[in-house]
């Protein structure tokens, strides 16, 4: 995300070595029998699918904490984990993948690439499970900006963290904010010694049984398709929002015209996680929509801007739900942005639901 001006980078010594971190496995956890390695069309991807018994799926580096997190709460079972490589977009080419929940009631694909962008900052998270007989899943897209350890941090953090949650099941939109604002806390205090001051958006999907949640921090973006129509389930943070302008200005900070509108004349969106140096302007606190899943909803589209730049959010979704499968729908996205001219890195996660569908 180009959004940091030249204050931001007089002040803060980038770390040259944090750009390309290394990224780990994701995890299938199951009994080993119930799990087989399939072959998908496109792009070389191999995914798990469970065909049988509890499971989680983990996109995350560490599997062993995610699995953790369920167990904490005496909210799985006793498991054997299988895992496999995950294609990442930090070498330049695309990482492009795909799984299916084994009731078959959901799809979710995923493309990440770095584009026209020396570095790649976007990061990207899915975790699928279930807990205490409920189908939970979870999908995250965050967009670093002045470096990615933000957005890494995020994706080893904000899912994990939320999972671990008390009131998780009971009160989602309260665990998600409050999770969003303890994640950006804890990352604060993790960087502490650090000279530099980046910081991501977030925008999250968290579906608990027929309920979804649309979290989002910065100007990532969630669209659905409900009923044939485009519609956003997140609203861009930017600085010349009339009411983050003026909560902005509450708190005793500026927005000012530096080639766009910015925070202190530095940061051209409004929240972030990170970005110490802009607190208490700067805020990770979620905007949080609910909507019921339905028959109406057909597909979530989640990405960052590096997309939304040049693709509109009805062609999206229209793409989103015209192409069989939503790993071959993300990598198109994100082909179109960049054939267009976006300068950024680009990442799409597309979940389908198919209601007629069973395990």
């Amino acid at each position: 995300m180009v959004c940091i001006g030249s204050l931001l980078r007089a002040l803060v010594l980038r770390a040259a070595a944090s750009a390309g971190r290394r990224r780990g496995p994701r995890v299938l956890c199951g009994r080993a029998a119930d799990v087989r390695v399939t072959s998908r069309h496109g792009h070389g991807w191999r995914g798990f699918r469970a065909v049988a018994g509890r499971m989680m799926l983990d996109s995350s580096s560490d599997s062993a904490s995610a699995a953790a997190v369920a167990a904490e709460a005496g909210q799985a079972q006793p498991q054997r984990r299988a895992a496999g490589a995950v294609p990442q977009a930090h070498d330049g080419g695309y990482a492009t993948g795909g799984w299916e929940r084994e009731d078959c009631k959901l799809s979710c694909g995923y493309s990440s690439f770095r584009g026209k962008r020396a570095t790649m900052e976007d990061f990207y998270d899915v975790k699928l499970t279930e807990i205490d007989g409920q189908p939970v899943s979870l999908f995250g897209v965050f967009d670093g900006h002045g470096g990615s350890r933000a957005a890494e941090y995020l994706k080893e953090h904000l899912f994990e963290n939320l999972l671990k949650h008390p009131e998780f099941l009971t009160d989602t939109k309260l665990a998600i904010s409050e999770t969003y604002q303890k994640t950006d806390t804890d990352f604060l205090e993790s960087e502490s010694s650090a000279f530099r001051d980046d910081g991501s958006t977030a925008s999250t999907a968290v579906l608990v049984g027929d309920h979804l949640y649309v979290a989002n921090v910065g100007d990532s973006r969630a669209v659905i398709s409900k009923a044939g129509k485009a519609m956003a389930l997140s609203e861009d943070h930017k600085p010349n929002r009339i009411d983050e302008r003026k909560r902005i200005e509450n708190a005793g900070g500026i927005v000012i015209w530096a080639g766009t509108w910015r925070v202190g004349g530095v940061l051209a969106m409004s929240r972030a996680f990170g970005n110490r140096l802009l607190k208490p302007y700067v805020v990770a606190e979620p905007e949080i929509q609910e909507e019921q899943v339905n028959e109406e909803l057909e597909c979530l589209v989640l990405a960052s801007d590096g997309l939304w730049d040049v693709v509109e959010n009805e062609e999206a979704v229209s793409l989103g739900k015209s192409e069989e499968a939503p790993e071959s729908t993300a990598r198109k996205l994100t082909e179109i942005a960049y054939s267009r001219g976006s300068a950024d890195n680009i990442t799409c996660i597309v979940v389908q639901f198919h209601h007629d569908k069973t395990g």
